[in-house]
């Protein structure tokens, strides 16, 4: 093999080592993107719960939260979105989960888990065990049979 062959292959590596690390880079940018997006979609409808709650003394009702799902920038980016109210009594403490929503990412610098909006109009992403420990401890038997149905 002459010099200009291995020019050529050396070339050609790099340009394949350029490529994948451009994709994976994509990946974790698209997954990055989603992320953030869901989280501000979900702190909006922190501001709205939260004013709702200030307005009428209560959490609203899943019908509202339906209507303004849709309003909320970001709100593809949410999907599937849980809301407990139904299950939830007034007096219970900040760290009851009201909604949440589970995310999937196929990136390497984000964990799969959930965004999670608490009681008291926090939110935060946790990762699946620490969620499900978490839902575990606060659900109802009735909530549980529930959601198997």
């Amino acid at each position: 093999m002459n010099k200009r062959q291995k020019a050529i292959l050396v070339k050609f590596g790099l340009v394949i080592v350029a490529t994948v690390i451009a994709i994976a880079a994509m990946v974790n940018f698209k997954d990055w993107v989603n992320h953030t997006e869901a989280v501000r979609a979900m702190e909006q409808l922190s501001e709205l719960v939260l004013q709702y709650r200030e307005n009428h003394g209560s959490v609203p009702p899943e019908s509202y939260i339906d209507d303004v799902k849709e309003k909320l920038m970001g709100s593809v980016r949410i999907g599937d979105l849980k809301y407990r109210a139904r299950w939830i009594s007034l007096g219970c403490s900040a760290d009851e989960v009201l909604a949440y929503v589970k995310r999937s990412y196929n990136s390497f610098i984000l964990e799969d888990g959930f965004i999670v909006l608490k009681f008291d109009g926090r939110v935060e992403y946790i990762g699946v065990k620490q969620f499900t420990a978490i839902l575990a401890e606060q659900q109802s038997p009735a909530e549980v049979e529930m959601q198997g149905k």
